[in-house]
Formats: structure tokens, C-alpha cells, sequence
């Protein structure tokens, strides 16, 4: 047992030095350079900002990650960078994820193309606008909805967004449509109008313009010319956003604006709209999968790695968590006062951690977590150590329960013979019941690796960049949703089969010899076969 527990320690040491390393390096790497310039954007909205695998036409790098952002966002981040002396880092974010970051700390400034909306400002600063949008519905040219005239011609027609935008609730003034749900992101409507799931999504010309592009049969309907449509001005322009009290920040962006002519502005959006990232020629020459895992295979790869990393990371740390939460938990009611109201307190403690991590979603838990402690506690985790410790925590109040469950689930005879010996109760846990309450429970654990291995994709709530947020990031800049997301939902296939079966030949090696027989010799307990060989 003692080279158990040895095992078990080394195991503890290598993952936590792992975490600490992370995170020191985070540190360090933030200490020698200087302070930058720290930019909240999608990188998935083009021309506005996408992202890239090279530093060409003057991309910036997206923190933690080996990939650029470029865009029309990007060339005005580098301005405002060069007049503050500051070097451009993009904080690559889910949409849902600006606004959080921007007030916790983790980002200095929202350049995403935001319209500097009244719920939005009651929560942050904008600056002067700096640029101007038309809206328009975007559908297919044979679509029966794209000869509209009038508002009232989108009767029936079903319509969708962009989730958190004014996009969303301009559909309202489309009499008779159908409103469908919000999507999160332009490649999911994209995804969503070339499958005839939609009719059509509002946004604004550029973006019209932008996948007009690569997909020149649609059209767009303007809505800005018919009757009785109407948006506030501050809805029809986008801002940078700056965090409330941030005063001397706000007015050198506002600065750098004003010294920025209408003439470079559309110049750089044209730029944009050239550079943007296309449908690759090279798809026409060879093989999809070929073409892309040659430009964006270190990126896959890289993701493979991350959830990996943070499925075994979480699902080992998680296991030593439920292990102690488990034993507590299972620990006879002590005979004296104060133990026993020390020990139903602790219980009540651990109860109330796993009905918590057990009854909430891993998102929800990432973004209160990750943004939370930035803002209340001004503690700024990497987002990687971030996600390891949310998978880990989550991990762990599953396994506590399915760990119990294996200890009073062991025959009460083994606990009885082990006091008729005389040992005590930790000697019973350890030497015991906990070996076959680990045995019976690997099934089980088993299952929660493999769940972790899936569930890492809500972990893009914070950024991070796992599998499914860099198979999205190629479906955005391929414009290949499907053969981009059947590839992905393959590798996270293969990636469960091969745990699975490895944890079956674990499982199958701790079984030992299935002829044991404690009160019988190999020869009574063998086959035929055996028996003449021993005779």
C-alpha cells in the first residue's frame, strides 16, 4: 500500500507542477515584456476582424494561442497601439464573453464592430463612433422573401441573428415573421441559410459584402430604405468600448479617431474585404481535407492537445478531489459532541460544493469563475490554468458521489473482518475498502474522462482554445461548416474510442486471475489441461 500511496503522491506532484508551471510562465512572459494593449474581439467576423494562421498583411497574435487576427478592427487597434506606444495583443472572445472581460480587467478595449447601445452603456463606456452601418436581411437569390418591398412582404419569412445584438430585435419590426432563435456567431447563420434552415438573418451591409464574397448567390434586402423601419443612431454605428472610470484611455481613442479621415476609413475596409479570408482555390485543385490540414493542421493538432490536456488534468485532479470529499463524507458519526457537530459541518460543506457543481452548468461555472474572480477579487487567472481548475472542481463533485456510492456499496463482512483483526479506521479505508471501492468505481471514472473530454467545448465560453473552438475558427475562415464539423465530431470519436479501450485493458489487468481461489492451490483450480501438465 505504501507504493501505492507513492505512486498516488508522484502523480499529485507532476499535475500540480504542471498548473504552477503554466501559470508561472503566463506570468513571467507578462513581466518581460511591456504592458500591451490588450484588444476584446470574435475574430470571427470579417472583413471586421477574423483569424489566420500567418502574421501576413500586418496581422497582431491572439493571445495564448499560435494564430493572428486581422481585419478592419485590427488596423484600427494598431493606431490607437501606435499613439500609445502599446504593442496590439487580440484576447480572442466569444461574443458573449466581451462585455465580462472588459469590466474584470481581462481586456483594455472592445473593437468588434459594437454599436454603443443604452443597455450597453449603463455598463461600460463607448467611444465616438467609427463607422457607420446599413441593415439588411441576408438570403439566398431564389428565396421567395428576397424581392421584398416592404416590411410587411416578410410575412412567414423565418429570421434569426446574431445572439446579444440589436440585430435580434430589429426582426420585431418585420410584421409576420417568424423569429427564430438567436445564433452565436455569423458562421453558425451562415451554416444555418446554405442548409434552408432559415430564410434569412439581419445584420449590417459589410457583412453582406463580406460573404458575398465567397458566396455570390445572395442577396441583400435593405432595410434602411423601407418605410416605417427605424433605428436610433447609436444602434446604427459601431464603438470602441473602454471600461467605466477609464477616463485617459477613452479620450486617446477618441483622439486617434478623429485623426483618421473617412477616405483611409473606407480605404481600410476595402483592405479588409480583399484580405478577408476566402474559400480556397486550393480546395478546387485537391482534397478538401488535404488543403486544409496543410494550412490549419498545427491548429488542430494544438487543440487535440488542449483537450487532452484538460480532460486527463481534470479528471485526475477531479478523482483525488471525489476521493477525499468520498472518505469525509463516509466517515462514522464520531461519539463525542464536538467532533460530531465538526464532522456534520464539513459534511454539510462538501454537500452543498457537489449539489453546486452538479446542479449548474460547466459554462455557467467557467464564466462566473473565470470573469468573477477577475472582477470581484482582481485576481487574473490564464484562462488555461482557469479551465483546469474548473474541469477539475466540476470532475470532482461527480466522482465524490460515484466514489461513495463504491465505498458503502462494499459488503459489510469487509469492514467487519478488518475490525475483527483489529485495525483502525483509516487502516480499514486504505488497506480495505478503498482498493476494491476504486476497482468497482472504474467504470465510472472511465465514463467522466471521456464526458470531459467532450465537455471542453463550453471552456470556449473563456477562450480557450480547445478542439471545438478551433474547429470553428476553421469553418469561419473556410467557409466548409460541414466538412469542418464532421471532421472535428471524427477525431472526438476516435479520441473516446481509444480511452475507452485503454481504460478496458486497465480495467481487465486489475481483474487479475479470474480462477483464484483463496482456499484452493493452482492445481484444483485449473483446467485439464493443467492438471496432466503438473502430473
Amino acid at each position: 500500500m505504501k507504493s501505492k500511496c507513492r505512486w498516488l503522491a508522484a502523480i499529485m506532484a507532476v499535475v500540480l507542477s504542471l498548473i504552477v508551471g503554466i501559470s508561472t510562465n503566463s506570468k513571467v512572459q507578462a513581466k518581460s515584456t511591456s504592458e500591451p494593449l490588450k484588444i476584446g474581439m470574435e475574430a470571427n467576423y470579417p472583413p471586421y476582424n477574423w483569424t489566420q494562421t500567418t502574421s501576413a498583411n500586418g496581422a497582431v497574435p491572439i493571445e495564448g494561442s499560435h494564430s493572428y487576427a486581422n481585419g478592419y478592427d485590427v488596423e484600427i487597434a494598431k493606431r490607437i497601439g501606435k499613439r500609445l506606444h502599446r504593442k496590439v495583443v487580440v484576447e480572442k472572445t466569444e461574443w458573449d464573453g466581451l462585455l465580462p472581460a472588459l469590466t474584470s480587467g481581462k481586456i483594455d478595449l472592445i473593437i468588434a464592430g459594437m454599436s454603443p447601445t443604452a443597455a450597453r452603456r449603463k455598463a461600460i463606456n463607448f467611444s465616438e463612433p467609427y463607422r457607420k452601418s446599413t441593415f439588411v436581411v441576408i438570403m439566398n437569390k431564389d428565396n421567395k422573401y428576397a424581392t421584398a418591398k416592404k416590411l410587411s412582404d416578410f410575412k412567414g419569412a423565418k429570421l434569426t441573428a446574431q445572439q446579444g445584438t440589436l440585430h435580434y430585435d430589429l426582426i420585431k419590426q418585420l410584421k409576420g415573421s417568424k423569429r427564430e432563435p438567436a445564433m452565436r456567431d455569423f458562421s453558425a447563420m451562415r451554416q444555418s441559410l446554405a442548409s434552408g434552415t432559415i430564410d434569412g438573418y439581419v445584420a449590417e451591409d459589410i457583412e453582406f459584402e463580406s460573404y458575398h464574397n465567397v458566396n455570390p448567390n445572395i442577396v441583400a434586402v435593405n432595410l434602411n430604405k423601407m418605410a416605417g423601419f427605424h433605428v436610433d443612431h447609436d444602434d446604427s454605428v459601431t464603438s470602441i468600448g473602454v471600461k467605466k472610470g477609464n477616463t485617459k484611455l477613452l479620450n486617446e481613442v477618441n483622439a486617434t479617431l478623429r485623426s483618421i479621415p473617412t477616405k483611409e476609413r473606407d480605404q481600410l475596409m476595402s483592405k479588409a474585404i480583399r484580405e478577408q479570408p476566402k474559400a480556397g482555390n486550393s480546395a478546387k485543385k485537391e482534397n478538401w481535407l488535404v488543403s486544409t490540414w496543410k494550412q490549419y493542421g498545427h491548429m488542430i493538432l494544438s487543440g487535440i492537445g488542449m483537450t487532452l490536456l484538460l480532460a486527463l488534468v481534470g479528471t485526475i485532479v477531479g478523482f483525488f478531489i471525489g476521493l477525499l470529499v468520498g472518505i469525509v463524507r463516509t466517515i462514522p458519526t464520531p461519539t463525542t459532541r464536538g467532533k460530531r457537530w465538526a464532522l456534520n459541518f464539513v459534511k454539510w460543506l462538501l454537500s452543498v460544493y457537489i449539489e453546486i457543481f452538479r446542479g449548474t452548468p460547466m459554462m455557467v461555472q467557467a464564466a462566473v469563475i473565470y470573469y468573477g474572480i477577475a472582477q470581484f477579487w482582481h485576481l487574473n487567472l490564464n484562462r488555461t490554468v482557469a479551465a483546469l481548475i474548473i474541469v477539475s472542481i466540476n470532475t470532482g463533485a461527480y466522482l465524490a458521489e460515484v466514489i461513495r456510492g463504491g465505498i458503502i456499496s462494499t459488503p459489510e463482512g469487509q469492514f467487519e473482518a478488518a475490525s475483527a483483526l483489529g485495525m483502525t479506521h483509516n487502516q480499514r479505508m486504505w488497506h480495505i475498502i478503498l482498493p476494491q471501492a476504486i476497482k468497482n468505481c472504474l467504470p465510472s471514472i472511465t465514463n467522466e474522462f471521456i464526458v470531459n473530454i467532450k465537455d471542453t467545448s463550453v471552456l470556449s465560453i473563456i477562450s480557450v482554445s480547445e478542439l471545438f473552438f478551433v474547429g470553428t475558427t476553421i469553418a469561419s475562415q473556410t467557409f466548409q461548416f460541414f466538412p469542418t464539423y464532421l471532421t472535428i465530431s471524427v477525431i472526438y470519436l476516435i479520441l473516446t474510442f481509444t480511452i475507452t479501450r485503454i481504460f478496458n485493458l486497465i480495467e481487465k489487468k486489475l481483474e487479475g486471475n479470474k480462477n483464484y481461489n483463496l482456499m484452493a492451490n493452482q492445481v484444483q483450480v485449473g483446467t485439464p489441461k493443467d492438471t496432466e501438465a503438473n502430473n
